[in-house]
């Protein structure tokens, strides 16, 4: 197995790489193109933007320049807070989709939870989905409570539920909710946006494996079956977060790293839509 070959299949059949390379923050074109050459030598198949990256046009335009062909790649974006509703949001999407040059993308997301688009913003994606402008359609930053609340009213749920996910902040009760309802939980910040690097236990581990303690945690996302999406714009970092296939932690090394939960955020809690006790 390697990074190239190791693909999860989602609720709907389609497959997904299982290691991807966000895109969050890469900003100016040849940036943009030198990171995804890189990426993409390394193996890497799944591309990662966002409306609200404001790059969407720099990731197609690499795209092209390097003639990678589409159906050897995994693109997801997402739609931003303020392109939510059903008509902006199918509109968006097809803004999305000529920024990016393509027919379609893999995977369509919503970016955050909101309560004034919740349902349309879904109707549109199960329409869009049905269009064949996106192949497969999740959500991102959404907690049980709001998948509970939209399963009261979806045709389709979501195949994957992007969050924030690392050993700082394990998630294992949604972990298994996902799981439990066939959604692929994938983690943004799975480095915890390196506040966790520093760790002695993984420096531990790492030392073991001949390891960074970078490729540690990516690994231990790997056996948990979470999907990831590290980004960087250095080559040699790139390169080494795709190496993690060629060892394994114990179950005393997965452990120890989960007993490094301490519930802490890196990024900004999601919004609650609806509560049981209805205080709204």
């Amino acid at each position: 197995m390697d990074i190239k070959s190791n693909l999860l299949t989602l609720a709907d059949g389609n497959k997904m790489p299982q290691e991807g390379f966000g895109l969050y923050k890469v900003d100016g074109q040849k940036t943009m193109t030198e990171s995804i050459q890189n990426a993409y030598q390394d193996g890497y198949r799944l591309f990662d933007t966002a409306q609200l990256y404001g790059n969407e046009a720099e990731v197609g335009t690499a795209l092209q320049k390097l003639a990678i062909p589409r159906k050897d790649i995994f693109v997801t974006t997402k739609v931003s807070e303020d392109n939510q509703g059903y008509d902006r949001a199918i509109a968006s999407v097809k803004e999305s989709l000529k920024k990016l040059q393509m027919d379609y993308v893999d995977l369509l997301l919503v970016h955050w939870p909101i309560q004034r688009a919740f349902f349309d913003t879904w109707r549109a994606f199960e329409d869009l989905k049905k269009a064949g402008l996106a192949k497969s359609i999740g959500v991102s930053n959404f907690e049980m409570i709001h998948l509970q609340y939209l399963a009261t009213q979806a045709h389709e749920m979501p195949v994957v539920d992007q969050i924030e996910l690392h050993p700082l902040l394990s998630q294992k009760p949604l972990l298994k909710f996902n799981h439990d309802h066939h959604i692929v939980t994938q983690a943004w910040s799975p480095l915890g946006r390196g506040a966790v690097l520093n760790e002695a236990v993984l420096k531990e581990i790492g030392d073991r494996h001949r390891k960074s303690p970078a490729q540690v945690i990516l690994r231990w996302h790997l056996q948990n079956g979470v999907s990831f999406i590290p980004k960087s714009v250095h080559e040699a970092r790139i390169a080494q977060n795709a190496d993690i296939y060629d060892f394994e932690l114990t179950n005393n090394e997965m452990q120890q790293i989960d007993a490094l939960n301490e519930y802490k955020r890196t990024g900004r809690e999601p919004e609650l839509v609806y509560e049981y006790n209805q205080q709204y």
